[in-house]
């Protein structure tokens, strides 16, 4: 499995256009490092790059953006509405895939040790990163006062830098690095003042007006600012943590504030790249709200971009800013992609993989496909018109599985290859020989893991397909019929790939708790489906 690590450097510069492209050219020259996105800010001279690679990849690439910064940034000049302290103000590690948070941390540490030996310059660790104590965990911690409190800031034994001298060094200032989960850096643009942005902001940001006067969302960060290029004024947003506090409520809360204010809301924008899941979570808010029947991912994208107002400064392009359409393939070929006779032909090969659990999520992913179609044959019609309200709850349930389903087409490939790679692994000495039998344990509770989540996503289809079997279109009654023995079979065929993979782990309370578990779901899969098939039976119109 490709390990993906995302970094987002913030570097005090957004009007020459000439030290933007050097400085993004210096980070897309690095071997295994891809460039996602930069997006330079005029009013707040300030540029955001995003970038993907290996752990050890954009380790590199965030040097030599920073090599470029130290040659083209003189921040004795600088001029910005964005609070900073430093020409690489910021510089974040993001797990994405196949990575851990610890990993990222030691990619953290890694870069502001040899940025601060380089260049000699004060380096702080924030978020995951930190071990200084609470006081300097996040950056709003750390950036008080700004590039022009720093010099006095660096005499005080607590704000010490973790890499580098604490003195202060004029033309670059200081650099904050560490980890974090996706931050959404987010705008709302209010039709105003930058004094009445800011009172908004007030109002919803965590840290509202102080400590006895707390605002209403948590996790948000939020300042008022004016953004001339555009004429409008802005609520500047940082999500911290986009699962507590999701885009559409930061948005849904700057618009109540603002009809309070007898102000207009004319949308927002997102500065840099977003999960996808942000997009889709204000899509399900505005579906539910408005009543809406949506399925298609695309489709929910579009919708959220469209209730969000996310075009309103620039063109929104679903490809270049939401960070899993700009993710590079991960390595091996992907099982899923293929077309169905090359597939099969992978199947049939003289290899060990693909095999029984890719052939098993197939078959589930093709199980929850016809429950979906029959749902959809049978939504929208005149003659079951009086079940469209049973049919828009089922057949959302069926189609978001049918994705997830899919992935697991390769998911299990990818279980079996971490196995395999631990299994070429060095055991000259005794040292290397625990390691690798810790890695092969490692990969055989993998190996595991992938076929029982299996189980458990089907199990989780029973119920949804035992309601829609005595409704759905009497006409597609054998889809149905194929629809549960495909998931039948995808329950035990998994089963089989957990049994025999469990015969090698140590762990013996593991083996025994597991193979409980997975023969329970393997029995109930025969019984759920027996009883699916007897309704379907008994069905006649």
């Amino acid at each position: 499995m490709s390990k993906i690590v995302e970094c987002v450097p913030n570097f005090s510069e957004g009007r020459d256009q000439k030290v933007i492209d050097a400085i993004s050219s210096a980070i897309s020259g690095t071997a295994g490092v891809t460039l996602l996105d930069v997006d330079p800010g005029r009013s707040t001279n300030r540029t955001v790059v995003t970038f993907v690679g290996d752990p050890q990849s954009v380790v590199e690439g965030a040097l030599n953006g920073a090599r470029a910064a130290a040659r083209l940034i003189d921040m004795t000049r600088h001029k910005g509405k964005h609070p900073r302290m430093g020409a690489l103000d910021v510089c974040p590690f993001i797990p994405v895939r196949g990575v851990t948070e610890d990993e990222c941390i030691q990619c953290s540490k890694r870069f502001g040790e040899r940025l601060a030996a380089e260049l000699g310059v004060p380096v702080f660790l924030y978020g995951a990163a930190c071990s200084r104590g609470e006081y300097r965990r996040t950056m709003p911690q750390i950036r008080a006062g700004e590039y022009e409190a720093l010099s006095d800031r660096l005499q005080d034994e607590r704000w010490a830098p973790d890499f580098g001298p604490a003195q202060f060094v004029p033309k670059w200032g200081a650099t904050v690095t560490g980890v974090r989960k996706f931050l959404i850096a987010y705008n709302v643009n209010i039709l105003g003042t930058k004094e009445q942005a800011h009172r908004i902001a007030l109002n919803i940001r965590e840290g509202g007006r102080g400590p006895s006067s707390p605002g209403r969302l948590r996790c948000c960060q939020a300042i008022g600012w004016y953004l001339d290029e555009a004429d409008i004024a802005q609520v500047s947003i940082n999500l911290t943590d986009y699962q507590v506090t999701p885009l559409h409520v930061a948005f849904e809360e700057c618009k109540t504030d603002a009809a309070a204010l007898k102000l207009a809301v004319a949308g927002s924008e997102v500065v840099g790249l977003l999960p996808l899941d942000a997009l889709l979570q204000a899509a399900d808010f505005y579906i539910q709200r408005e009543n809406l029947f949506i399925l298609e991912e695309r489709q929910k994208v579009r919708l959220a971009v469209e209730r969000l107002g996310l075009s309103s400064v620039s063109p929104f392009d679903p490809d270049k800013r939401i960070i899993e359409y700009c993710l590079p393939p991960a390595s091996g070929g992907r099982l899923a992609a293929l077309p169905v006779s090359q597939f099969v032909r992978e199947v049939a090969a003289r290899s060990a993989a693909p095999g029984g659990g890719s052939v098993a999520a197939l078959c589930a992913a093709l199980g929850a496909g016809l429950a979906s179609m029959v749902g959809k044959m049978t939504y929208g019609k005149r003659q079951w018109e009086h079940l469209d309200a049973d049919m828009r709850r089922l057949i959302p349930v069926f189609h978001h599985e049918v994705d997830q389903l899919v992935r697991a087409v390769d998911d299990d490939t990818d279980a079996f290859g971490d196995y395999m790679a631990a299994l070429k692994l060095p055991r000259s000495t005794e040292a290397e020989a625990a390691a690798r039998q810790a890695a092969l344990q490692a990969g055989l509770r993998s190996a595991v893991a992938v076929p029982l989540g299996l189980q458990r996503r089907v199990d989780r289809l029973w119920e949804p397909l035992s309601e829609l079997a005595p409704l759905g279109n009497i006409a597609t009654k054998s889809d149905l019929q194929v629809a549960a023995r495909c998931l039948e079979t995808a329950s035990w065929g998994a089963f089989h790939n957990v049994s025999i993979n469990l015969k090698e782990i140590e762990d013996a309370a593991f083996r025994e708790q597991t193979l409980q578990e997975t023969r329970q779901l393997a029995d109930r899969a025969t019984a759920q489906s027996r009883q699916v098939l007897d309704t379907l039976e008994k069905r006649s119109e």
